[in-house]
């Protein structure tokens, strides 16, 4: 794992050091202050390589195919583009938003290139589509972070969230990066088994970790599940209550284990594009319901800093329990006591 955040840290630079700093004073003023104004840039985004996915999660827009907005993948072009307007100051890019990432067959090629600027570079894959030659590829194109979801450990616990989806191909995937990051003597990419922990899985966490530890994994980490439909329970609410966002109250009903304060961090550190261009605040709007500009259209900075940017980070910072993307985050908020 130190190797990892040490791999973050050699890319960072004295512009980029200063960039954060301003982000961190304007953020301080906002929190405690209400003096809504940004100062510098983004140095984390979210660019979205696709909205395809080959699986059919029940909680997951893209699985569902429930999105208003429409299906396609990102460009070469247009992500040299975002690369471009996101600014030097840029330390972090999660090539990861809604779909599996490894569906855009241009997708080693924007992480190539975004590894031109020294920016870190991570995803998120379901893992059906790495063979022995596309683990070696991913190995040569520097990715940095591989997140392989492995969210159940027999084919009976792993399809009642991955529906469609085969466990056999994730074990061989993680497999086939193992020995690609051995033939190539390569430490990166750094690898995360992550598990989505809901009621049908809860009981292999402890096993997980073992799994990860023998297939030679860097790093095994847990995840609570979003559930849209929470208030009268849902079938995949964990029973243990830590792996669950939600907490049952004593009419039987459930909330959001955590009390929204208003303040976000995102609203200053990152960003987020849709494989359109689409400028969004944040990781949750996974509709692009808040688009807040198009860089396809406008530079990135005129958005960053326009009116209707700085209007959203205001309604943050000042009603958002208002807003519905916010309602089920656990950012910025505090523990229920």
């Amino acid at each position: 794992m130190w190797s990892d955040q040490w791999n973050i840290i050699r890319k960072l630079t004295f512009y980029r050091v200063f960039n954060i700093l301003k982000l961190g004073y304007s953020y301080v003023l906002a929190k405690h202050f209400k003096k809504v104004k940004v100062m510098g840039l983004p140095f984390s985004a979210s660019i979205e390589p696709t909205t395809a996915c080959n699986l059919g999660c029940p909680e997951c827009p893209s699985g569902l195919k429930s999105f208003t907005r429409p299906t396609g993948r990102l460009d070469v072009e247009l992500n040299q583009k975002m690369l471009h307007q996101l600014g030097k100051q840029m330390l972090y890019i999660n090539y990861y938003f809604q779909g599996e990432p490894f569906l855009n067959p241009e997708f080693l090629q924007l992480i190539k290139d975004a590894k031109k600027h020294n920016i870190y570079t991570a995803t998120s894959t379901n893992g059906h589509f790495i063979t022995p030659q596309k683990a070696e590829e991913i190995v040569d194109a520097g990715l940095d972070r591989l997140i392989i979801s492995i969210d159940g450990l027999t084919q009976k616990t792993y399809e009642q969230y991955r529906r469609n989806g085969k466990l056999e191909k994730v074990l061989q995937a993680t497999k086939y990066m193992v020995e690609a990051k051995k033939k190539k003597k390569s430490k990166t990419p750094h690898l995360i088994f992550q598990f989505l922990v809901v009621a049908p899985n809860e009981h292999e966490v402890e096993e997980v970790f073992n799994l990860g530890s023998e297939m030679g994994v860097d790093e095994v980490r847990l995840k609570t599940a979003q559930l849209y439909d929470y208030k009268h329970g849902n079938p995949l609410m964990p029973k243990n209550e830590k792996y669950a966002r939600y907490k049952k109250m004593k009419d039987g009903t459930y909330k959001l284990k955590y009390k929204l304060g208003d303040y976000c961090w995102r609203m200053w550190s990152s960003t987020v594009l849709t494989w359109d261009g689409k400028v969004l605040a944040c990781c949750f709007d996974k509709d692009a319901k808040h688009t807040l500009g198009n860089m396809a259209k406008i530079p990135f900075v005129e958005i960053w800093k326009s009116k209707r940017y700085l209007g959203f980070r205001e309604s943050v910072f000042t009603r958002r329990k208002s807003i519905d993307i916010c309602k089920n985050c656990s950012e910025g908020a505090k523990v229920w006591t």
